[in-house]
């Protein structure tokens, strides 16, 4: 289970013990605390390392949302909703699934950099709070929330020993051999007290010792303060001391260092190599010198490595982007790098696109998680240039396998709605926006929606005669058939898609779904071998082309398969790689499907407690992802057997203490435990009833009447 996504430290914290302990302290008493300070004060590294140490107080871990990145403020909910992890399928709002998701959980939320979003912000805590009282929130900005119970923390500039030991540790770093002696010992002092001891002014000071010794450092920095201030030595204001540090580490960049300096700030969040090189190379500054010159701007801490799942990456401080935007402006280029970045990254989806087609799906899936920031950056940008929104629309459709794929569902959502308002051409981005957005809204169960773009999308791809748009449309109005249980209606469509793909030349993880769904479909009628030696060919395809995704789902279908024919260990193996890969890429559907038919499988090895708990656990997922097992009679059949079944054997009273205790599981945990199978239990297996499986394939397919259904996900 994960317990937290604070990023890990890559150099020595330095200093603070007693603001951390008084942190520590305020935390006990307040549910909410504000840490704010000038700008390269170190409040979010002070704040990260505070509520690294105070982990163990929560037992559902701790969260770090960065809403630096974020303007608008549709999106914040969204950007809390990624940083918990919390991936919701359903139609519900954003706000509503981290409700559901906090309100019995105790966490620690650390909220930075959310001066831009602050009354958008603090409305939205005040209410976590009032709904959630496990949750405590540390915020992390230059002002107050302002919210009623906030607790203030005001975070310092460094005591003069604290920023003498900080300027010695970063300065060793790029120079090794240096130390603190009684002859360097006085200018370094003076130094950090010339710098007012704002960590961010003097890492970057310590970023020269390199190049210039203290006493130089030293001289330099007195001579700009000096002129600041008329001669005397009166000190400056904290905010003036900071942005003049900046400005003097700017002067001493040379000309290549400043250009790319400022163009970097067009970057949202993190970025690599590869796009500054991109996006930053060119007049003035050859691609060429691009890792030179960013090295020079690493060693000086204008720029800060990141390592995650996606490689290594780099990050600029807010306060040293903006002082970089300022420069941009100035130079007249800021329009054409903002271009620039846009084009990276349309080029950077698309690529994804294709590439989730292949053995790199979960390069993929990190890799975007990543850009996101970047890549919402590039849809507003679209959105602000005249005769630019398609490209918008563009972006948003290429995304679908981020938004389905990857579990990003409600953010997919808002994106599709959002870009498809605009005024634009009637183009194939246009097409491919409304069929993603039609698909999406089929697997949050909202049929209206679902019907109303895939039928405007079917309609003007024939006008256009878009036959590939004409395709996804039909596919996904045969997967809203087949979660409604019109089963009949499904196969049908399914199949026209299937021709229309192989027509067109079309083969992708996509097309794949569309025979799994068809399969489904086979199945439900009742022709099990037919749907299986569909779903073999899927997974053969998908063997050769390393795809995973689309897999999962083939194997679910023929984990059901095997089950119905008594193949109880052939039936787990597959059912428990279905649930392996559906997990790692967030996909709650994939998941929670194969959880069911795992309790079913697990009451057939003679265990129908550890069926209950599996059950209970499934049970607490499918809110997030919508109408259990989306009302219908085909899908809910191996759900109502386990249940009917597991009773039978336990009894009431103890199949319901146990499923209340499955309940209580993160789907990280009941994972594992169907994975993995622990026995945990000491009553003996209940054998299970001679006769089950001759009756099992007519309880899975038979029907329900008079049950209320609704589309909610994808076959």
């Amino acid at each position: 289970m994960r317990h937290g996504n604070l990023p890990a430290e890559l150099n020595r914290f330095v200093g603070r013990t007693s603001e951390l302990a008084e942190l520590g302290r305020l935390l006990q008493d307040a549910r909410l605390v504000t840490v704010v300070g000038v700008g390269g004060v170190g409040k979010t590294r002070f704040a990260s390392h505070a509520a690294a140490l105070l982990q163990e107080r929560y037992c559902d871990g701790v969260w770090l949302a960065e809403l630096s990145s974020v303007r608008d403020p549709d999106l914040l909910e969204h950007a809390l909703a990624q940083a918990l992890g919390l991936t919701d399928h359903t139609s519900r709002t954003p706000r509503a699934a981290l409700i559901a998701h906090l309100e019995e959980r105790r966490l620690l939320l650390v909220l930075d950099g959310f001066e831009q979003l602050v009354d958008s912000c603090a409305e939205l805590v005040r209410e976590l709070l009032r709904r959630a009282p496990g949750l405590h929130v540390l915020a992390v900005g230059r002002r107050p929330l302002q919210v009623d119970g906030e607790s203030t923390f005001p975070l310092a500039p460094m005591a003069d020993s604290d920023a003498v030991r900080l300027f010695a540790d970063r300065a060793a770093v790029g120079q090794p051999t240096f130390r603190l002696t009684g002859g360097n010992l006085r200018h370094v002092t003076e130094l950090c007290r010339r710098l007012d001891g704002i960590p961010l002014a003097l890492e970057l000071a310590a970023g020269r010792a390199r190049t210039l010794s203290v006493e130089q450092l030293l001289q330099r920095l007195d001579d700009r303060f000096r002129l600041l201030t008329g001669g005397s030595r009166g000190a400056l204001p904290r905010h003036q001391t900071l942005r003049t540090a900046i400005g003097w580490s700017h002067e001493l960049c040379t000309s290549e260092q400043r250009l790319l300096w400022a163009r970097l700030s067009v970057f949202s969040g993190q970025f690599d190599l590869e796009a500054v090189e991109y996006i930053c190379g060119g007049s003035g500054l050859p691609s060429e010198q691009i890792l030179d010159v960013l090295g020079e701007l690493l060693a000086q801490s204008v720029v800060v490595p990141e390592d995650g799942p996606a490689g290594r990456r780099y990050r600029m401080l807010d306060t040293v982007r903006e002082y970089g935007a300022e420069w941009l402006t100035a130079t007249g280029d800021t329009d054409r790098l903002r271009r620039r970045h846009r084009d990276w990254y349309l080029g950077l989806a698309t690529w994804c696109e294709l590439d989730w087609f292949s053995p790199r799906q979960a390069e993929v899936a990190a890799r975007i998680d990543c850009e996101l920031p970047n890549l919402r950056t590039a849809m507003e940008c679209s959105l602000e240039f005249p005769g630019d929104a398609h490209l918008a629309q563009y972006l948003a459709g290429t995304l679908w396998f981020y938004w389905v794929g990857c579990g990003r569902l409600s953010e997919g959502r808002h994106w599709l709605a959002h870009v498809l308002e605009a005024d634009a051409e009637r183009d194939t981005s246009r097409l491919k926006a409304l069929w993603v957005l039609g698909y999406v809204a089929v697997l949050q169960g909202d049929a209206a929606a679902a019907v109303a773009a895939l039928q405007e999308c079917r309609e003007e791809a024939e006008l256009s005669g878009d036959a590939t748009a004409a395709a996804y449309a039909l596919h996904r109005t045969g997967c809203l058939a087949l979660v409604t249980d019109d089963v009949e209606r499904a196969e049908q469509l399914l199949r026209q898609a299937i021709e229309s793909y192989a027509e067109i030349g079309e083969l992708n993880s996509n097309v794949l779904m569309a025979q799994v769904e068809l399969a489904m479909a086979v199945a439900f009628r009742g022709d099990l071998a037919e749907a299986a030696l569909i779903c073999e060919d899927v997974v053969a395809v998908c063997e050769d082309h390393g795809e995973r995704w689309a897999m999962a789902y083939a194997l679910y279908v023929l984990g059901y398969a095997q089950w119905t024919r008594g193949r109880t260990e052939q039936a787990r193996k597959l059912l428990t790689e279905c649930l392996v890969v559906n997990h790692a890429f967030h996909d709650l559907l994939g998941s929670v499907l194969a959880l069911e038919m795992l309790a079913l499988v697990t009451l057939e090895e003679g265990d129908p407690a550890e069926a209950a708990l599996l059950q209970g656990a499934a049970e607490r997922i499918w809110p997030s992802v919508g109408l259990p097992l989306f009302g219908s009679a085909h899908y809910s059949g191996p759900h109502a057997l386990c249940e009917e079944r597991s009773r039978k054997e336990l009894g009431d009273g103890p199949y319901e203490r146990v499923r209340r205790e499955g309940a209580l599981l993160e789907i990280d945990e009941a994972v594992s435990r169907a994975v993995h199978r622990p026995v945990l239990r000491e009553d003996p297996p209940v054998p299970a009833p001679q006769g089950a499986r001759g009756r099992r394939a007519d309880v899975v397919l038979q029907s329900s009447e008079n049950r209320e259904v609704r589309p909610d996900q994808r076959a």
